[in-house]
């Protein structure tokens, strides 16, 4: 008995251009053809449909499906090799999952960074950016230090993300030297944001280039103007603490 391609792809569960598929890597010989040229397969071909699936199945890619079977009668370390790949996706799917759950719990965009999903709902869209880029420069426990430090945000910030890009020059001013406290009393209160790059997985140059380049994009030319002054006032306490000042 033999069977048509349709058939014989019915018979394995499988498609007619999964089948074709086979033909065309060398997981699957060619069978003969009737005398109306169409293809006659037979039973070591349904076997051989069936294997390719069952490997499929059990997760081997297609590219692997031929070294599997070179394996010894007892392919064991090659399964073993397969085993630890699909530990590591379930693990994967399983921190997925408990990321979407935190998503959904606080209603947070699927973008965010879980470690910043119960603060994004008060966040704005470029706040938001923000921390998707400085996530992915700063180190974990930087990460976790940055988002306990925006989770308590000063009335001062609505103020700063608010700022027109044609604020004038008395704006400015009056927004850095009531941010300049702030700032003041969030380093003494959490030294390391002093240098928050300091362990960046890349290197803190590089990691400070991202995140002043993120910046100078994303805010606009008054917002950049009081972080200027900002760091001008941010010097001149630093020399007067330490009895630099002219």
């Amino acid at each position: 008995m033999a069977w048509s391609t349709q058939q014989v792809a019915e018979l394995a569960g499988t498609t007619v251009k999964a089948v074709r598929y086979y033909h065309r890597i060398g997981l699957l010989d060619v069978p003969r053809r009737a005398a109306n040229g169409y293809k006659q397969y037979e039973v070591p071909h349904l076997v051989r449909l069936l294997q390719i699936r069952r490997l499929s199945d059990l997760g081997v890619p297609l590219s692997e499906v031929a070294s599997m079977e070179r394996a010894d009668e007892r392919p064991d370390e090659a399964i073993r090799v397969l085993d630890r790949e699909l530990e590591a996706t379930v693990d994967r799917l399983n921190r997925v999952r408990e990321e979407l759950a935190l998503i959904l719990r606080h209603r947070a965009p699927a973008y965010v960074p879980p470690e910043f999903a119960s603060i994004s709902g008060d966040l704005s869209e470029r706040q938001r950016s923000l921390l998707m880029l400085f996530s992915t420069v700063l180190s974990e426990d930087s990460v976790e230090r940055f988002r306990d430090l925006i989770s308590e945000p000063d009335e001062t910030d609505e103020e700063f993300e608010a700022l027109p890009p044609d604020a004038d020059d008395a704006v400015i001013e009056s927004l850095a030297e009531r941010v300049l406290p702030v700032v003041l009393r969030g380093r003494e209160e959490n030294p390391w944001s002093r240098a928050p790059m300091v362990d960046a997985p890349r290197g803190a140059e590089h990691a400070a280039q991202t995140m002043a380049e993120a910046v100078v994009q994303l805010y606009n030319t008054a917002q950049l103007r009081v972080l200027k002054r900002l760091n001008e006032l941010l010097t001149e306490e630093a020399s007067a603490a330490t009895g630099d000042a002219p």
